[in-house]
This record gives C-alpha cells, structure tokens and sequence, in this order.
C-alpha cells in the first residue's frame, strides 16, 4: 500500500539524510571540486525494474488500438540510452477518431449525463486502484523519466492517489448560483462541462500532470483526449486501463501517444476540441496557442516556463537555506518548470553560501535510479542532456565561476555531475534561460528593493522562494514579487488544494485547486419572469 501523501520538501529531506551516507568523499581539481561517488552507484550497473510493460498502443474509445498507419516509435530508459519498448504512434488520423469518440461520450454517452455522485465514484476507484498498483506505477515512472524510485514511490503515487481523491469530492460540489436583478425575473446560473477537452502533458512528472488535468475534466463531466510526452508515454496508458477497470465508460479518456508537429498539432488545432489545456516550453506555448486561435479559438489553459528566483536573506540561517536551495534547484535532475534556479543570495553571507553550497552538491549521490540513496539519475534523454551541457559551457566562457560539477557523469545514459556556478550575473544565458537541469546559478544583492527589481526583471513569473526569518521582509518579498506562487522558508510545496500557474509568459490559468474546475466550466445565465413574486 502507498503511504500517505506528503509534501514533496519533506519526503525528500529524509532521502537526503540518508543518501550521504553513501557518498565517499570529495576530491579536489584545479577550478572544479568532484564528488567521488559510491561505486554502488555507477549508471554502469544497471539494475532491471521489477515491471511489464504491457499497454503500448493507443487507448481510443476503451479499446487499445494500433496506430492507424501501423508505426511505432521508441520510449527509452535514460539510464543506458537502451529502448524500454516500442509504443504506437499517434499521428493526426489517430487524434481524429479519438476524438470522434469523446464527442460521442460527451454529446451521447452517460459521462456529462451520469449523477455527479457516480462519477465521484469511478473516480475514487480509479484512485484505490492507483494505490493497489503503486509499486508498478512507481518502477515504470521511474524507468522511463529517470527519476529516483524511491521519489516516485514515496511522493508521486501517493500525491497521485490524493489528487483523484481531491478532484472525486468536488465531482457532486460544483453548482451556480441565484442573482438579483432589476424587474421580475428569477436569474440563476448554471455550470456546465465544456465539452471535449484536449490535454497534452510533458515528460517530467507524466502522472501528476496526468492528474492535474484529467481530474478537473473529469469531475466537471467533460471527455478527455490526452496525447502523453513522446518520451514518457507509459505509464499514462497504465492508469488509462485502470480508469476503465474503476468503471469509467468508453470514450470518456482517450490517450494517443505521438509527437507534438503532428499528434500535439492535430489535437490543438482540431474544430472538435472545445477546450485545449497544455504543459510545456514557454516556446512551444505559443505555437498551441496560436493553433487553438486559428481554428475554433478554443479557450486554452498554459503551464509553462519558469527562471524562478529563491532569495536567500542576510538573517537566515545558512545552513537550512542551503539544503532548501539545494533542493530547489536539483529535485527531479533539476528537470522543473519552478526549480529554483536563480538564487539570490545576500552579500553579507554569499562567501559563506557559495561554500557550503558547493559541499553540499559534491556531497550529492548521482547513479542508477532504483538504487536506495540515490538523489539524481539521469536527465531525460539525449536532447536534454546536451542543451544543459552546452549552457554549462556557455557559463565558463561567460566568466561565471564553476564551482564544482560541470561534466558528464560516468560513460553511459544521460548523467551530469550537480553543477554550481558563483558570480553569475543577470545578462547570462545560465542567469536567463530555462537550462532544465542540474546547474544552480548563484547571484549576489545588496537589497530587498534591487533584489526584487532583478527576481522581477525575466519574461517568466511562475515561483519564487523567499528565506528569511523576518515575518516584514517576507510579507515585502510575496507582494512584491510577480509570480504565482511564493513559498516562505520552504519550497516546492504542492497541494491538490494549492493553485499552481504563472504570471507573464509562464502562462496562463491556474491548475490544482477550486481554479482548476474554472477550466472545464461553461457559465450559463437562465432567465425566467416572475409572475406575482412573493416578496419576504
């Protein structure tokens, strides 16, 4: 059985603890320090996950399906660069019939139709069954993003057993209201599904974000079609059979498996998706949102990039904001939207941040996955792998000063050494861009009113972290700071309950949540004339 779900900072606190202990000590270069990593934890020694792979195809209309041109393209384990299995490639005929099939379960079917209660229903089976399958969940999550087993088992599938939990209670809650107006008329509003809903989700955490979409949809009594990560294509079609398993009517969730030019393009352009919702590259953003604009201008839900600062104030306590910070940046190979991957530190404590810093990255346990201890496996593919070190490179000729890191780590798979650059300025790409991974940029202030100019001044708004013990200063910082979540002395909190999104070109809408249902709602105003009302 999975445990209960926790917050993602604190369940990981306990793996970090623990992790130290298996890392050997440090050896120093000139210019760069190096972690001497635990043998036990070479990418070299490879260990087999203990799960099948079984649902490859396309799930259209309950059934799985080959693609309809018969091609298949390979999901990879990033460990060894090695093909997982080969999944069918959804192209734009594949999006055509599933979504023939959810404009059929929507307009005909007993989906939007059912009682809110019995989908409330389906919906908590489905997630008693995420928890009955939890070990296979977490292994096969594992195996094809690369993230550590034991991130996946302890924090993932529990937070993905209560977000369907979360999204099954507001199932029967959502209703409109009354309103007064001039005359005799009674005026009530009614909240309505969408539609059919296009979803497209990205690689780094396929089932949170399956959750954070498909959840609302389905609790407001939309039709889904999902198109997964070309990359990460597994495991979504594994809950998408245990959906069906809980009860859930076919057609209702569709997932096509495919590349964005033609399986993400066909579903964001298509005339017969009423609502399109997308988690992606700020760059990638657009392109979605241009397409959803230029067919039936489809209303379109945005969760993109993310430059987010984490300001580390002159009266905190170094120690503790060095882990957060740590935290911040490498969690998940440093592959999230709001890593915090700017870090603002005081220059009264720079010195002695930048130090411990450094100590606490070498100190950092990088190997196979499934191996106990392990804090960082490997970046996701080979794509990935070379932009981060080629942003790496870009920083040492910027004159940023490497701290440690900045290399490859061992000789197969996509492994890079925690990377920790010091006097970073604010023009630098490593300073500017979304790098993705594992490289901790660290900047020095003087102020709160400069260090909030230079946190503000980026075309992204998504998160920020704020350390202090100063209740002023931190009450200063989360007014002040344009994003749309600030987290105070802790970070990467995430809640089924807390909105998550961005301000400016981090996007647009808020998933998780009472904001999230506000995505697959219509508001309908009905007016009716009152004859001799009865006034009280």
């Amino acid at each position: 059985m999975a445990m209960p779900a926790q917050r993602f900072s604190s369940l990981l606190s306990l793996s970090f603890s623990a992790s130290r202990l298996l890392c050997l000590g440090r050896i120093s270069g000139r210019g760069r320090s190096i972690c001497r990593f635990s043998t036990a934890a070479l990418p070299e020694e490879v260990i087999v996950p203990p799960v099948q792979v079984t649902y490859k195809q396309n799930l259209i209309n309950g059934q799985f399906v080959d693609a309809a041109s018969g091609k298949t393209f390979p999901a990879y384990d990033p460990r060894t660069a090695e093909v997982i299995a080969h999944v069918a490639e959804g192209d734009a005929e594949d999006i055509n019939r599933a979504v023939a099939s959810a404009r059929k379960a929507f307009d005909e079917g007993p989906w939007p139709k059912m009682s809110a209660y019995e989908r409330s229903r389906i919906m908590l089976r489905f997630a008693d069954l995420v928890e009955k399958h939890s070990d296979e969940l977490a292994a096969l999550e594992a195996w094809n993003t690369g993230k550590p087993y034991e991130q996946a088992a302890m924090s993932e599938l529990p937070s993905l057993s209560r977000l369907f939990h979360y999204y099954a209670g507001w199932a029967d809650k959502i209703h409109g209201l009354t309103a007064p107006a001039d005359g005799d008329y009674h005026i009530q509003t009614l909240h309505e599904p969408i539609g059919v809903a296009g979803q497209i989700i990205p690689w780094n955490f396929p089932l949170i974000l399956f959750a954070w979409k498909v959840g609302p949809a389905l609790a407001c009594g939309n039709t889904v079609v999902l198109k997964t990560a070309e990359q990460t294509p597994l495991t979504a079609l594994y809950v998408g059979k245990l959906f069906h398993e809980a009860g859930l009517p076919p057609g209702v969730l569709n997932i096509v498996s495919g590349y964005g030019p033609t399986a993400g393009a066909a579903l964001a352009s298509h005339m017969d998706v009423d609502k399109l919702s997308f988690t992606g590259s700020t760059d990638t953003g657009k392109i979605v949102l241009e397409l959803a604009a230029k067919s039936n201008l489809k209303p379109v839900t945005l969760e993109l990039g993310g430059k987010s600062p984490f300001i580390v104030c002159e009266d905190a306590d170094i120690d503790q904001a060095v882990e957060l910070a740590h935290f911040a940046l490498f969690f998940n190979q440093g592959q999230c939207c709001c890593a915090g991957s700017r870090t603002f530190v005081h220059e009264r404590v720079y010195d002695e941040f930048i130090e411990k810093s450094k100590a606490r990255a070498m100190r950092r346990v990088v190997g196979d996955n499934f191996k106990a201890g392990v804090e960082q496996g490997p970046q996701i593919d080979k794509e990935q792998f070379e932009k981060i070190l080629r942003y790496i490179r870009s920083g040492i000729e910027s004159n940023a000063t490497l701290e440690c890191g900045g290399e490859r780590f061992g000789s197969r798979g996509y492994f890079i050494k925690p990377t920790v650059f010091s006097n970073v300025q604010d023009d630098m790409l490593i300073a500017k861009d979304e790098i993705f991974g594992p490289v901790q940029s660290i900047l020095k202030f003087k102020d709160l009113d400069e260090v909030i100019r230079r946190a503000n001044s980026t075309r992204y708004g998504l998160a920020a972290g704020v350390f202090t013990k100063n209740i002023d200063t931190a009450n200063t910082l989360s007014r002040a700071l344009r994003v749309g979540t600030v987290w105070v002395n802790c970070f990467d909190v995430f809640d089924a309950a807390i909105p998550f999104g961005g301000y400016k070109m981090s996007g647009i809408g808020r998933e998780k949540g009472i904001y999230s249902l506000e995505n697959y709602l219509q508001v309908k105003a009905v007016v009716t004339p009152l004859k001799n009302p009865a006034w009280l």
